[in-house]
C-alpha cells in the first residue's frame, strides 16, 4: 500500500505551500504571457502546416509519402523556425537526437563545447569518459570545452580565443545538467553565435535544447544557432508522446542527421509513424501550456524549500531558461527521503522505493523518481540526482500545477521523517 502521513501533517504542509503560493502569485504572471505566446506560436505553425484529420492516419512499411509525418515536421520546422525537422519515433532519446547531430563530424574535425563540460552521458557519447569505440574521440574527431565563468554564465573572451578556421562545430548544452549553474538564456546564445560566426563563419553552432523548449519566447534557432535537438517525452511532447526525438535547423543539416538515422540517400524520406502521429501532434499543441505547469511547480518548490533553509538554483523569482529546479540537500539521506516523497505522489507506481542504481551512460549510480505514465517522461513531475556530493536533487515537470503542490507536500512530509529540524518548522507552521 502507498505511504499514509498524518492528516496534521498534511495539513501543515499544505499551509506552508499556500503561504508560498500567495508569494509568487504576482511573479507567475511573466510566464503566463509567455505561455500565451507560445501557444499562438505553436497554433500558427499548425495552420500553415494545413493540418489535418487526415494526418492521423497510420502507415505501414516504409511509409513513402506518409502524410501525417511530413505534416508534424513542418509543423516542427515552423514552431522552432528552422528550414526542416527531423521528428521521428525511432529517436530513443534527447541523447540519441544529439548523438546523431554530432556524428555529422568527421575524423580531424574540432568540436568545442562553449558551456563547459556537458551532462554525463554525452561525456559517454563524445568520449571523454567511457570506453566506446564509436565514441567522437575513437572516431578520431578532436574535441575540447570552454569553461563557463564563476557565475555560470557563458566566457565569450574565451569562447572567441578558442573558436578557429579549423572548428567545425560548437556545440551549446542550455540545461544545467546535473551541475549547480543556471541555465542559458536565448540572449546568451545570441551573444555566443555572434562571437562564434565572427571568428568562423562556417561552423556549424549547435545546440541541446533539452528541458528550454517554450521556457522563453524564442528558439535557438532564431539566436543564431545552425541545429538544435531535444527529447519528445520532455518539453515538446507535452506528456503525450511515448518516445521520440527531434532535430531542426539547416536543410543540409538535418537531411545529414537523417541520413545517419536511416541510411544515405534514403534519409528522412522513409520511416514509419506507428500510428503516433495524432499523439505526436496533440503533445506539441499542448506543450506551451504544460510547460508553464512545470515552471510554476519549479517556482513553488523553490520557494518552499528557501523558506525551510534549503539551498536552491535557481530562486523562485529567478529568470528561468529551462524547467529544471536544483535543491541542495545536507546529506544523502535528505536526498532520498526527497525522492521518496516526490515517488508517493506520483500516479503510477507509488508504492514503489526508488534506490540509487546503476544507469546506461552515467560513471554513478543514480536514483531516479518518476512514477510516470511514459517512462522517463521528465515533463511529467518527476526528481533525480546521482549520487554525490554535493547532494543535489534535480525536480522537473508537472502535467498540473495542483499536482506540483501535492508532489511538494509529499516531498515534505518525507523530509520530516529524517530530519526533526524540517519536523519542528513543519509542525510551527
Amino acid at each position: 500500500m502507498a505511504h499514509q502521513f498524518p492528516l496534521s501533517l498534511m495539513m501543515m504542509t499544505m499551509r506552508i505551500i499556500e503561504a508560498a503560493r500567495q508569494r509568487i502569485a504576482e511573479h507567475y504572471k511573466a510566464i503566463e504571457e509567455t505561455v500565451l505566446f507560445n501557444q499562438s506560436k505553436v497554433l500558427e505553425a499548425f495552420h500553415k502546416a494545413r493540418v489535418s484529420s487526415d494526418c492521423f492516419g497510420e502507415s505501414t512499411g516504409y511509409a513513402y509519402h506518409d502524410l501525417g509525418r511530413e505534416a508534424l515536421e513542418s509543423v516542427y520546422a515552423h514552431v522552432f523556425r528552422g528550414e526542416a525537422a527531423l521528428v521521428r519515433p525511432q529517436i530513443a532519446s534527447g541523447t540519441h537526437a544529439i548523438s546523431l547531430c554530432l556524428s555529422i563530424l568527421e575524423p580531424d574535425d574540432e568540436l568545442v563545447s562553449i558551456s563547459g563540460a556537458p551532462y554525463d552521458t554525452l561525456q559517454m557519447v563524445i568520449g571523454v569518459k567511457g570506453s566506446s569505440r564509436r565514441s567522437l574521440v575513437a572516431r578520431g574527431i578532436r574535441y575540447k570545452e570552454v569553461p563557463l565563468r564563476a557565475d555560470g554564465s557563458l566566457d565569450y573572451d574565451a569562447i572567441a580565443a578558442a573558436v578557429t578556421k579549423s572548428t567545425k562545430m560548437i556545440a551549446l548544452q542550455r540545461s544545467r545538467g546535473y551541475s549547480w549553474r543556471p541555465s542559458i538564456s536565448i540572449d546568451q546564445i545570441r551573444e555566443a553565435a555572434r562571437v562564434v560566426k565572427e571568428k568562423n563563419p562556417d561552423c556549424v553552432f549547435f545546440v541541446d535544447n533539452c528541458y528550454g523548449e517554450f521556457v522563453e519566447r524564442w528558439e535557438p534557432l532564431e539566436a543564431g544557432a545552425d541545429l538544435a535537438a531535444g527529447s519528445l517525452i520532455k518539453n515538446p511532447g507535452g506528456t503525450l508522446a511515448v518516445s521520440g526525438g527531434y532535430i531542426v535547423g539547416r536543410g543540409d543539416l538535418v537531411e545529414l542527421c537523417a541520413e545517419i538515422l536511416t541510411a544515405p540517400h534514403i534519409g528522412g524520406k522513409v520511416g514509419s509513424t506507428f500510428g503516433l502521429t495524432r499523439q505526436l501532434l496533440h503533445g506539441l499543441f499542448l506543450a506551451p501550456h504544460v510547460v508553464g505547469e512545470a515552471l510554476y511547480g519549479a517556482m513553488l518548490a523553490a520557494e518552499v524549500f528557501a523558506q525551510l533553509g534549503y539551498e536552491v538554483s535557481p530562486g523562485a523569482l529567478e529568470k528561468r531558461t529551462d524547467i529544471v529546479q536544483a535543491i541542495r540537500f545536507d546529506s544523502k539521506e535528505e536526498l532520498l527521503a526527497f525522492c521518496r516523497g516526490i515517488q508517493r505522489a506520483a500516479p503510477v507506481d507509488a508504492h514503489y522505493l526508488p534506490v540509487p542504481s546503476d544507469m546506461p551512460g552515467y560513471d554513478v549510480e543514480v536514483v531516479m523518481a518518476g512514477g510516470t505514465f511514459i517512462q522517463g517522461s521528465s515533463i511529467e513531475l518527476s526528481a533525480d540526482a546521482p549520487m554525490r556530493e554535493p547532494y543535489i536533487g534535480y525536480l522537473q515537470g508537472g502535467m498540473s500545477r495542483q499536482h506540483a503542490q501535492i508532489g511538494i507536500a509529499y516531498a515534505l512530509q518525507a523530509l520530516a521523517e529524517v530530519n526533526e529540524e524540517i519536523k519542528s518548522l513543519i509542525g510551527e507552521a
